[in-house]
């Protein structure tokens, strides 16, 4: 059950970890299908796509408790506009690799971070899993060996937090509030935690 409030991480990945993107308007058409989707349902605190899987962090609102009917059944609509948007994707990727059946695995991860252990890591700081799980979100290229500084890796947030760009899929704002960062210290923190390996934390 989906309550507003709550921060979430919401990945999945492609079927038997096979490539989910295949050229840069594939990675566009998914964010655009992100927009049309999830965006009005919800709200996107970072994301970051990788060739055969991705993540978003995003903050649940009254919208996101949401119910659809389909004749005498009610569904949630945020999870049932993520079913839609990655039917839909997946429609699209078969059509263009000439292939059919699954490109996703069955169900896709949404890991409410209120609710794990705690919700804090053991750690010099007490930080909580919010904070890591925003930054280890961006560092996935980096720990992939796709780039050699975050900043290369189109397909995040990241580079929208550090002013490289000035997309509006990722609410900023609310990041800065929810996480009591400043915008300087985004850059510095990142390197920090790439050191601390703390990709590790969130795998499986």
């Amino acid at each position: 059950m989906i309550e507003k409030n709550s921060l979430i991480h919401l990945y999945n990945q492609g079927n038997n970890r096979n490539q989910i993107f295949f050229t840069r308007e594939n990675y566009l058409y998914f964010l655009k299908k992100i927009r049309q989707y999830l965006f009005p349902v919800c709200e996107i605190l970072a994301y970051c796509l990788m060739p055969n899987h991705f993540h978003f962090l995003i903050y649940t609102t009254i919208k996101s408790e949401g119910l659809k009917k389909y004749g005498e059944r009610e569904v949630n609509i945020l999870s049932d506009n993520l079913r839609i948007m990655l039917s839909s994707y997946t429609r699209a990727i078969n059509k263009q690799q000439n292939k059919s059946g699954s490109l996703f695995r069955q169900n896709t991860k949404m890991k409410d971070l209120s609710k794990i252990g705690g919700s804090k890591i053991s750690s010099p700081n007490s930080l909580g899993y919010d904070f890591y799980c925003f930054f280890y979100i961006h560092q996935n290229p980096l720990i992939a060996g796709l780039v050699n500084e975050l900043e290369d890796w189109e397909f995040s947030s990241y580079p929208d937090y550090i002013g490289l760009r000035n997309g509006t899929l990722v609410n900023k704002e609310l990041v800065f509030e929810i996480l009591d960062i400043e915008k300087e210290d985004i850059k510095r923190i990142s390197t920090f935690l790439v050191e601390e390996n703390v990709g590790r934390i969130f795998e499986g």
